[in-house]
């Protein structure tokens, strides 16, 4: 019998590719021309608060809400005296609803009354001190954020090019200063009306009647803890999960939507990285922690305002103002590349 030739012995095992194809590893990933392995990330839109933070905006509306529910099923709270005046129940001890009810209690006198000095406290701590915030562009850019932020505080409590915005708004909306008529007959009175501020209101013996008032003990308990946990919060989840997790999105100069990080060479970028892997609460450092015991006593005495204090369209007008300088200060730089190169972005 005759031997087939060698050639045709090799050809008729020769593999089609296909069938090469089909008997590589199934460990060896097979890929089309047109593969990214960022195809299926999901980015946030710019122009909103992302999930997290929009999970925790809803805390504040969420408090006031059940402060004004607790008030309208607590025995207590209906059958307090109320002065619509004054915006609070009665001061006596013997009437008041609650010893959080008074403005005499402590947290109200030593934390609220200066509660701008305890955010700023706690700002400073936590930027001088953690790790992550090394390099002087960062610390400088945070300043910026708390200068603008502290600049809201000034113009909406205290002044704005005059009387502050509260005050301005409590006046156009038909509010004036009712002085004592005792004042009055002795002539240290100016008259009705002619008072532009609440302190020089008071001062003189007066108080304000009719107009809308602002809350400022919302707006000052949301500012400075929303303040807070923007600065805190971001530096410590990228430092403790070494830069993984939800990220914030950018418009660049260019016009392309870009995760933050994208900012980092410019920014100068979390310092080290002996953080990673620690965790977010472990990466709060001591500042972080004085931040949070801020934060949660905003919190506290924000629930105590939504029980006891104003009407729900003042605490909400306070909430709204408060909300509307964090957007500007942490929002907007995130599709105005101009402004971002200014005041930067917390954690980047």
């Amino acid at each position: 019998m005759e031997t087939p030739p060698a050639h045709n012995t090799r050809s008729s095992r020769r593999k089609t590719p296909s069938q090469i194809a089909s008997s590589l590893p199934p460990t060896i990933p097979r890929r089309s021309p047109n593969h990214t392995t960022t195809s299926t990330t999901k980015r946030n839109t710019p122009y909103l608060p992302t999930p997290t933070e929009l999970a925790l905006v809803a805390t504040y509306p969420l408090l006031l809400a059940f402060g004004a529910l607790y008030a309208l099923v607590s025995p207590e709270t209906r059958s307090a005296p109320y002065d619509i005046h004054r915006q609070a129940h009665s001061q006596d001890p013997s009437l008041a609803p609650s010893y959080f009810a008074r403005k005499d209690n402590l947290l109200n006198i030593l934390f609220v009354k200066r509660g701008w000095a305890w955010v700023t406290v706690a700002f400073f701590a936590f930027a001088i001190t953690h790790p992550a915030i090394q390099t002087v562009g960062q610390r400088a850019r945070a300043i910026v954020r708390w200068g603008l932020v502290t600049l809201w505080w000034v113009f909406v409590t205290q002044w704005f090019f005059g009387p502050a915005i509260i005050d301005r708004g409590f006046r156009w909306s038909g509010g004036r200063c009712e002085v004592l008529e005792i004042k009055i007959e002795e002539g240290e009175g100016m008259g009705k009306g002619d008072f532009v501020t609440a302190a020089a209101c008071k001062a003189c013996g007066g108080r304000w009647s009719g107009g809308h008032d602002i809350s400022g003990h919302v707006f000052l308990l949301v500012l400075g803890s929303g303040f807070l946990v923007q600065e805190v919060v971001w530096v410590a989840m990228r430092w403790g999960r070494g830069g993984r997790g939800e990220e914030r999105c950018v418009v660049m100069a260019d016009g392309a939507v870009k995760g933050a990080a994208v900012e980092r060479e410019r920014g100068g970028g979390l310092g080290g990285e002996e953080g990673e892997g620690m965790g977010t609460v472990k990466a709060l450092g001591v500042g972080g922690r004085l931040a949070g015991v801020v934060v949660v006593l905003s919190g506290w005495m924000l629930l105590m305002t939504a029980i006891y204090f104003h009407t729900w369209f003042e605490k909400l007008t306070g909430l709204l103002v408060a909300l509307a300088g964090l957007y500007a200060v942490y929002i907007i730089p995130r599709w105005v590349p101009a402004l971002r190169g200014v005041v930067g972005l917390p954690g980047i």
